[in-house]
């Protein structure tokens, strides 16, 4: 047997061991709809605000922008707002403080002088967040590992737009109140109570196409349903999984009006059919984001956006589309 002979059976041996059609994701996933309380708290701590120090905009005229992440004061790092209080109220008003803070995913110092108001007490001139609390709703559940995905879109800081570095969170138990319906120009919303007795779960991830994390206890009866890719759904009739009142999960029809295999996240622009959900809510509403779409008993996507002044329509993203950005 020659060299290249035994060079070709070699190559022809190892192609046969390497695994075929891998599937990043599970094929079979619990739909969710249940409504869920959602709690995390910032990696950091975000300037969503200014106010006059001595009829001044002190932190303006320093450099800061809405929207800047605060990691560290004098090189010592800080992640909540106590921690900047406890830095701020430690050092002389006659000292140069040294913010550092994240801007477009860059590092960079601001250099800020503290001043004293009126009552002697110091003042930065921002306003800042280090946590933020809504309501949503869950979209799956996959019974292999209690991994989960929820609202169909990442967490922003509502002053800025600016999506939210999750240090940690947790997802609770939640129950809606009321209802304040859609009108032409306003969005409507769920009003609703968190349980934040009842830790259903942590965040790990806050991505653009939602929230993930996994879950400790069993949220839901429901049995697993097959997953089925964008290029596979249909125009027309579908279902979307949510809740209205209290913890009760129901049913509402739909129809998939257009499907853009391309885009990130609004893959399906669905319309509102059923009456039931129109007299309730006038459309897709705050706190509906991550509501399952299911189509002949598959899990195809989730609710993701309303259209301000169209309630009744709205968008939708791809289930593989949220597989697969959290493997």
């Amino acid at each position: 047997m020659n060299f290249k002979r035994k060079l070709l059976i070699f190559l022809t041996s190892f192609v046969f061991i390497i695994p075929m059609n891998t599937m990043a994701y599970s094929k079979y996933l619990i739909p969710g709809g249940e409504n869920i309380g959602i709690k995390v708290e910032s990696n950091g701590i975000y300037v969503v605000g200014f106010y006059k120090v001595n009829g001044q905009e002190i932190a303006k005229e320093a450099g800061f922008k809405v929207g800047d992440r605060i990691i560290s004061i004098n090189d010592i790092l800080i992640d909540s707002v106590s921690d900047l209080i406890e830095q701020v109220d430690s050092h002389d008003d006659v000292i140069d403080i040294k913010y550092g803070i994240i801007r477009d995913n860059k590092k960079s110092f601001i250099i800020m002088k503290l001043e004293k108001d009126q009552d002697e007490s110091y003042k930065t001139g921002i306003y800042v967040k280090d946590m933020i609390t809504g309501i949503g709703t869950l979209t799956y559940i996959d019974p292999a590992d209690n991994t989960y995905g929820a609202l169909g879109h990442e967490i922003t800081e509502s002053n800025t737009g600016i999506a939210f570095s999750v240090k940690k969170g947790s997802i609770y138990e939640s129950s809606v109140t009321s209802i304040t319906k859609a009108s032409i120009s306003t969005p409507g919303e769920k009003n609703a109570k968190i349980n934040m007795k009842n830790v259903y779960g942590n965040i790990t991830k806050n991505l653009e196409t939602g929230i993930y994390g996994k879950v400790d206890k069993k949220i839901s009866d429901s049995d697993p349903v097959e997953v089925v890719n964008v290029d596979d759904v249909k125009l027309g009739k579908a279902e979307i999984i949510t809740v209205l009142n209290g913890s009760k999960k129901d049913k509402y029809d739909i129809e998939i009006l257009s499907i853009d295999t391309n885009h990130p996240t609004k893959n399906f622009y669905i319309k509102v059919v059923d009456n039931r959900l129109l007299d309730k809510t006038g459309g897709i509403i705050k706190g509906m984001s991550g509501s399952p779409i299911i189509q002949n008993g598959k899990l195809v996507g989730a609710i993701t956006h309303t259209i301000v002044n169209k309630a009744g329509s709205g968008y939708g993203i791809s289930i593989v589309k949220m597989l697969e950005s959290v493997k």
